[in-house]
C-alpha cells in the first residue's frame, strides 16, 4: 500500500472532541454524542466526515499505548461562523500529507495504521509532522461493510 501526497490548504472544522488514549478508545462515545448535532452545525462545504487527531508535540517519540491525545468528530466549514452550544472549532493548518486508503471494515483499521507507522514511515524519506492527522469519510465509508473506503491523512515532512 502506497500513499499519493497531498499538499492541502487550512481547513475549519466544527465539531465536538474528547481525550483519550489508544488504551482507553472512546471513539464511539464521541461519534454517538456528535451525530446527533451534525444538521445543526452552519455553513458546512459537504457531507464528509472528519476524524481527526490532535497528538502532543513528540507523541511518537516515546509511543504508549496509554499516552492521551484529542480526537474530534467533525464537518469542514466554510468560516467561523456561530455554532451551537457544545460545537467547536478546529483549524487544521495547511501542509503536506501522505494519503492511504483503507479499504475494508473499520474494524480492521488498526491494521491499516500498523503498516503505516510500522512499515511504510520507517522505510520512507519522510517523518512525522506536528500536525493533525485525520480521516476522511464521505459516500464510500460504509463503516463495517468489506467494500468500504476511507482515506487517512498522515502529516509528513521529509527527513
Amino acid at each position: 500500500m502506497q500513499p499519493r501526497f497531498e499538499t492541502i490548504s487550512a481547513k475549519v472544522i466544527a465539531g465536538q472532541r474528547l481525550t483519550m488514549s489508544f488504551s482507553q478508545n472512546k471513539t464511539g462515545a464521541l461519534w454517538q454524542r456528535f451525530m446527533p448535532r451534525r444538521g445543526e452545525i452552519h455553513n458546512q462545504l459537504s457531507d464528509t466526515l472528519y476524524s481527526v487527531e490532535v497528538y502532543p508535540s513528540g507523541y511518537f517519540d516515546d509511543f504508549k499505548p496509554g499516552n492521551e491525545f484529542e480526537k474530534w468528530a467533525g464537518v469542514e466549514v466554510k468560516d467561523n461562523a456561530n455554532q451551537p452550544d457544545d460545537i467547536e472549532l478546529l483549524t487544521i493548518p495547511a501542509g503536506q500529507y501522505a494519503v492511504f486508503t483503507h479499504r475494508g471494515p473499520a474494524s480492521a483499521g488498526p491494521k491499516t495504521y500498523q503498516y503505516i507507522f510500522g512499515v511504510w514511515l520507517p522505510n520512507s524519506d519522510y517523518i512525522i509532522d506536528d500536525r493533525p492527522h485525520f480521516a476522511l469519510m464521505d459516500e464510500k465509508y460504509k463503516h463495517e461493510h468489506p467494500d468500504s473506503e476511507e482515506d487517512i491523512y498522515i502529516p509528513v515532512k521529509p527527513r
